[in-house]
């Protein structure tokens, strides 16, 4: 498997699982803030490696009246500062070719979103950044199907890859993981990261908005542990049922400790004993 830094932290090769997490959107600098801080203050306590992240804008909102992001330029303004003051990676969507050229002088994992995953002018300027390419699965993929991003990014020759899995869409307002997708991505060579929340989502099942089952996260987060993985990935709010996207498959920080302790006990153990690598 290839392995690499992120800033200064290790991901793959059996290193402990790196986590991905933030609020979905960046709803303002304070809140955006507050949340960063209190994830620098969990992870630092239960030796968890850290990216922080967060949307400057959620170009694939379900209704048109949905708020999106502060954009670009301001979101960009308090990643940067979340990432100075807090000394801590960070990584955002990032939805055109164009905006790229702007998100790589702060982001340092470059996200592809799940529906745009096989945009090939997008894919390509992300890998040309030579910064850290998280492809998220598309929905709409078989998991060996992955392997045409992946290669779309190595044409460029950037090998810093994350493979992100969030469950495949039948319609009918549901997501579905199939585990079996995780070892079969790993078979491509580069670390897997599972997404937690979003795989239990109900995309557009409120109606103008996505519904959500964020009393299964713990349940499947454990699951992809125990298969193995290298990254997770959590969106986590202080008051989830007030936020202005995702809000339904959010983990209200308080709660993010605990699922994080067992996250790790069973990182540790598969690692250590089933040789995942």
């Amino acid at each position: 498997m290839k392995t690499f830094d992120i800033n200064g932290i290790p991901i793959g090769g059996g290193a402990p699982f790196v986590l991905f997490a933030g609020p979905c959107v960046i709803e303002d600098e304070k809140a955006c803030m507050k949340v960063a801080e209190e994830l620098r203050s969990i992870t630092a306590e239960l030796d968890i490696p850290l990216v922080f992240k967060s949307s400057y804008d959620k170009a694939n909102r379900s209704s048109i009246n949905s708020y999106r992001g502060p954009g670009i330029k301001k979101g960009l303004k308090i990643l940067k500062k979340i990432k100075e003051e807090l000394d801590t990676p960070v990584l955002s969507d990032v939805h055109t070719a164009e905006e790229a050229k702007y998100a790589e002088s702060v982001l340092d994992i470059m996200q592809i979103p799940a529906f745009l995953c096989r945009q090939t002018d997008l894919v390509l300027a992300i890998a040309e950044t030579g910064k850290t390419v998280n492809i998220k699965k598309g929905q709409f993929l078989a998991p060996w199907d992955i392997r045409n991003v992946i290669d779309k990014v190595t044409s460029t020759g950037n090998r810093k890859i994350v493979v992100t899995e969030r469950g495949v869409t039948f319609g009918y307002n549901n997501l579905v993981v199939d585990f079996k997708s995780l070892p079969i991505i790993r078979q491509f060579g580069y670390p897997v990261c599972f997404d937690a929340t979003h795989s239990v989502q109900l995309p557009g099942g409120a109606g103008t908005s996505s519904g959500g089952q964020r009393e299964f996260v713990d349940t499947l987060l454990r699951a992809s542990l125990a298969v193995g993985v290298d990254a997770v990935f959590l969106e986590t709010h202080e008051y989830p049922d007030n936020a202005l996207s995702d809000g339904a498959n959010m983990i209200p920080i308080k709660n993010l400790s605990h699922i994080l302790k067992n996250a790790k006990m069973i990182d540790t153990f598969i690692k250590e004993n089933a040789m995942i690598t």
